[in-house]
């Protein structure tokens, strides 16, 4: 009496592969493709660093100032070279002289170590004005060869990726389901689609 309608139904299960080299691995299945950096690798090492620190280096960035820890270490050694140059040309180029030949009072060796104190103050507020100005290119550089390797870093796990996809689709499985229904079935169904 009744015809039968036959549905084919084709599945693909893709292969569970995990593919991995010293920096990253990349594992796939049927619910997707995670990839990771390899703890203790550079990229990896790069990849946490930007993670935590992007929001305080854009603060620096931004908003220069003295107390970053380069900045200090370069006040600090700015200053000891200062004083311990000046301290040595004024003994040395001038006081020394000058006391051998009894030609120099102590009064006048205060006013000189006063007046060289004016003008080394007078230098560190100049290179205090140049750090900050320099804080921020130098900020700006980091942030740059920062997120060169972060993203260098990503297109590795997209390559990854992609590599384990391909290998995951070429150790696929593919299954047919055939199903069948009567007119029995038919009719049901084309009643359910007129009573709507």
């Amino acid at each position: 009496m009744g015809k039968k309608s036959q549905t084919t139904t084709t599945k693909t299960v893709l292969g569970d592969t995990t593919t991995s080299n010293p920096y990253a691995t990349a594992r796939t299945n049927n619910s997707g493709t995670v990839s990771n950096f390899k703890d203790g690798t550079a990229l990896s090492s790069v990849y946490n660093f930007v993670n935590r620190n992007i929001d305080s280096l854009l603060d620096d960035y931004l908003t220069p100032n003295l107390n970053s820890l380069t900045n200090q270490a370069k006040l600090k050694t700015f200053r000891n070279n200062l004083e311990s140059e000046t301290f040595r040309n004024l003994e040395n180029g001038i006081i020394n002289p000058l006391s051998k030949r009894n030609m120099i009072r102590s009064s006048q060796a205060g006013d000189l170590y006063r007046n060289l104190s004016n003008q080394n103050s007078a230098s560190i507020e100049d290179y205090l004005a140049d750090l900050i100005s320099q804080s921020q290119e130098n900020s700006a550089k980091m942030i740059s060869n920062l997120l060169t390797y972060y993203l260098s870093g990503a297109d590795y796990l997209s390559d990854m990726q992609k590599q384990s996809l391909q290998t995951s689709t070429g150790n696929a499985t593919k299954t047919s389901e055939t199903s069948g229904s009567g007119d029995l079935q038919r009719i049901l169904q084309l009643a359910m689609l007129a009573a709507r």
